[in-house]
């Protein structure tokens, strides 16, 4: 056997390898180069990475077109798959995806996301920015549950299906489930067949989400924007708009005859927002 040809494939097979690797990793999350691309009028002349993280009775899909205009105008872009367990473990989940990313970010969330983004940025000193569409945004020491039902107007209880399932240490938990006739509380401005793959694909959330108290606030430390829908039935817009003051947030705009899925409905004004925020934090 020839000792040094056999070092040498092994070498080869072991570069290409790393070389893969590095490939995959590089499509999953984007280059450095990509996400520092150049031409942004922001502080930096870097464009950051947009990270969105979906809310319950959704998937990352709920995104699409939203990433369509962002992918159009040059930005990177990951969807955080939000795992919609509730604090303890959604917040660190969505944590490590932050830290996975290179360069700056700006973080959006959508309704039950507003609560896992909140936790998840604190202390994060990549993230530029937070975008809440349609999301809660909670105070230290806050639940859910408590928002949901501080001001009048949110329709989701009645139109939401319990279905018990076993979790991990042999207990009994409940996942909601959005039922086929929560379209007018949930989706009211999108198509009947818009709705039915929404309802269809939807990713249920352990309704324990409601319980947990929130543990940190990176709103009080990290510029924030807003966007809140004039037709929510399921955060009703008196309770957004308390919020949203509350956070001092830099912008907030009302999408007047927007139902809860704004991002839906109206992604060209959700993506203005977040360039927005881009521009004026990165």
């Amino acid at each position: 056997m020839n000792t040094d040809s056999t070092i040498s494939r092994r070498t080869l097979v072991a570069g290409i390898g790393a070389t893969a690797a590095a490939a995959t990793a590089a499509a999953i999350i984007g280059s450095p180069a990509e996400a520092a691309t150049t031409g942004s009028t922001g502080t930096t002349g870097t464009k950051p990475t947009i990270v969105l993280v979906h809310g319950g009775y959704a998937d990352s899909s709920c995104w699409n077109a939203t990433i369509q205009e962002l992918q159009s105008r040059g930005y990177t872009t990951v969807c955080g798959s939000n795992p919609l367990r509730g604090i303890p473990t959604d917040a660190p989940y969505i944590a490590s995806l932050l830290d996975s990313i290179p360069g700056p970010v700006v973080l959006v969330a959508h309704s039950m996301g507003g609560t896992v983004i909140t936790n998840a940025a604190a202390g994060k000193a990549n993230v530029k920015a937070l975008v809440y569409i349609a999301a809660f945004v909670p105070e230290v020491g806050e639940t859910q549950g408590e928002l949901i039902t501080k001001f009048p107007g949110s329709e989701v209880g009645p139109v939401s299906v319990g279905v018990p399932y076993t979790k991990a240490d042999g207990t009994t938990g409940i996942d909601l489930y959005l039922s086929k006739d929560g379209k007018a509380a949930f989706a009211a401005d999108i198509s009947t067949s818009a709705f039915r793959v929404l309802q269809a694909t939807q990713r249920p959330f352990d309704a324990d989400s409601f319980i947990f108290p929130t543990t940190a606030a990176a709103w009080k430390t990290i510029p924030s924007w807003g966007l809140f829908a004039g037709q929510d039935k399921a955060i009703p817009p008196a309770c957004a708009r308390w919020m949203y003051a509350r956070a001092n947030m830099r912008k907030v705009v009302e999408v007047p005859n927007a139902s809860h899925v704004v991002m839906l409905s109206n992604p060209r004004i959700v993506a203005n927002l977040i360039t927005d925020a881009a521009r004026a934090t990165c």
